[in-house]
């Protein structure tokens, strides 16, 4: 049987959002159990993602939901944006490639910091991120 925790979904409006995405992520991280490393990758997850859909989505939301089953919890961020959507999404998980100033690592590297990842966009309608990182917890 599979306990959800309340969703908790923070706006991504202003640069101090992502500051409020990345302490909400924390605080899912250590209710799920997570270790420090594991609390550290959703966190640097959560701050490129939330960054990502104010700086190129136009801002947007995330929700954090803890899921806690049998003996695994696990961290769920999803990241919804209405801005310009991502023409190529193969292209823009390629490290190097940014349509910005960045160093274009965010996306790909949020992607290898989730157990899983996936990611829809639809050019002119916005984008959608969820990835999810897990924990067996302690008896």
């Amino acid at each position: 049987m599979t306990r959800v925790s309340p969703t908790n979904t923070v706006a991504i409006k202003t640069e101090p959002d992502i500051v409020l995405v990345r302490q909400a992520a924390r605080e899912a991280a250590v209710t799920a159990g997570f270790s420090l490393v594991q609390q550290t990758k959703l966190v640097t997850a959560a701050s490129e993602l939330a960054r990502n859909a104010l700086v190129y989505g136009g801002g947007g939301q995330a929700e954090i939901v803890v899921e806690e089953s049998g003996s695994t919890s696990t961290v769920r961020l999803i990241f919804v944006d209405s801005g310009p959507g991502i023409p190529d999404i193969e292209l823009a998980l390629t490290d190097g490639y940014t349509t910005g100033s960045g160093l274009g690592l965010g996306l790909g590297g949020a992607r290898r910091l989730a157990d899983r990842f996936r990611i829809e966009s639809v050019p002119g309608k916005g984008t959608r991120i969820e990835l999810s990182l897990s924990t067996r917890r302690k008896p």
